[in-house]
């Protein structure tokens, strides 16, 4: 009976996951938009975590947070307000959100709006900076606040006006477009960044805007190729929060890290964390940093492992290896391994190197722990000390304690309703 019990949940939340369908809808204020914000709270990656636990990134991008919202006017007095027990810290999980890396979400920060058009459900995410000395990798000197501020004032206003005259962004095909231009949806964005210009270009020029701001805009977006991750990310919430509380499922429905620790949450266990100590990541080094300069790994971005892109999705974007390191075949055989742990393959992502097939979608915990098998991650590296910044790019694989806590809680709900 058990078995079946499983099964039957296993295959709805992949129905659910198949049949999502995420659009981008508009952009907001944090503080307007994401339930349960205040002006005091800030919002992190990864389970949840206090200030006397959190890696140096994090307290870094808290920091940046308190600077950028007005809350402190320098180093000290951020910490000291930190340390005060006066801001409230939250997972984005808890808040329909993600962040990449440090993944803080502070109330006046604009964030893109997604619904899952199929389910109803929304995803905020913040707009991305860009790579190296950057908020969320922990670095809060002037020229990072004053981006944030730009991006607030001019970037922001710019894309809603054009979002506006658009009309919703249909993400689900995009990136399903995406992955078969090489991209994998995590540390590969340059083909979904190029789309998304292309679509929004026609729009943003015929916004209100001066053409000084409109050419900023365009040029900022061209120069970032990862600014897509930050709707690859959201996409992938809209589409895992609808499957969430399926019960008996054993199929992972959120990954993430706080730069401490790793957490994951499965469908049929409701909102319980299982966590461990987040691994090393082993990759290529900026020049001058190595991996003694290197913090956990840290950040929400494995929502999209979770979903079955990212690192899961390699096999299709090979030239990833030249960021994160290995070979086009290593890539080929970390996308066929997943498959051993996943429930089945996504109907939407397909990778044309192995004929069409669908990425591997659907972690199932029971077939992590049977094949001794990881999910495979890949990510970027950031300084272990707050104010530097991001330092590299790699792979890494979760603490395989998350999985055994979980399966064991999982054993533990069927003993006590008597299935097994």
């Amino acid at each position: 009976m058990i078995e079946k019990l499983i099964q039957d949940a296993n295959d709805k939340v992949l129905e659910i996951m198949q049949s999502s369908h995420p659009v981008l809808v508009g952009i907001g204020i944090a503080g307007e938009v994401i339930p349960g914000m205040t002006k005091k709270t800030l919002l992190h990656a990864g389970p949840p975590i206090t200030w006397d636990k959190m890696s140096g990134p994090l307290k870094g991008a808290i920091i940046g947070a308190l600077l950028y919202e007005g809350l402190a006017t320098d180093q000290e007095a951020a910490e000291k307000l930190a340390a005060s027990g006066e801001i409230k810290f939250d997972p984005c999980h808890h808040h329909s959100s993600v962040g990449p890396m440090a993944g803080v979400v502070s109330a006046t920060m604009p964030v893109w709006i997604l619904e899952n058009k199929t389910y109803g459900n929304k995803a905020f995410c913040t707009l991305n900076e860009g790579l190296g000395k950057v908020l969320r990798y922990g670095a809060f000197s002037s020229e990072v606040i004053d981006r944030l501020k730009w991006m607030e004032n001019v970037l922001a206003p710019v894309l809603k006006e054009a979002l506006e005259l658009h009309g919703p962004v249909d993400l689900k095909v995009m990136i399903a477009q995406a992955i078969q231009m090489g991209d994998e949806g995590h540390n590969r964005n340059k083909a979904g960044t190029s789309l998304l210009i292309r679509e929004l270009a026609p729009f943003i020029v015929k916004t209100s805007f001066s053409e000084e701001d409109k050419a900023a805009v365009l040029k900022f977006m061209h120069s970032n190729d990862h600014f897509f991750l930050n709707l690859t990310m959201p996409a992938c919430k809209c589409t895992l929060d609808a499957a969430a509380g399926i019960k008996y499922s054993t199929i992972v429905n959120t990954q993430a890290r706080n730069g401490t620790e790793f957490g994951i949450r499965i469908s049929g266990l409701g909102d319980r964390w299982f966590t461990a100590p987040a691994n090393m990541v082993k990759g290529l080094y900026f020049p001058g940093f190595s991996e003694k300069d290197a913090n956990p790994d840290i950040g929400d971005s494995v929502i999209t492992e979770t979903t079955g892109i990212g690192g899961f999705a390699m096999a299709g974007a090979p030239a990833i290896v030249q960021f994160v390191g290995g070979t086009p075949k290593d890539a080929v055989n970390f996308t066929t391994s997943m498959y051993e742990i996943t429930h089945e393959e996504n109907k939407s992502f397909v990778i044309p190197f192995l004929n069409f097939r669908g990425t591997p979608t659907g972690i199932d915990i029971r077939k992590v722990i049977e094949t001794g098998i990881m999910p495979i991650i890949n990510t970027g590296i950031a300084h272990k000390e707050a104010g530097v910044g991001q330092v590299g790019a790699g792979l890494v694989y979760p603490p395989q304690k998350c999985y055994e806590d979980a399966l064991e809680a999982f054993v533990a709900e069927m003993e006590k309703e008597g299935i097994i």
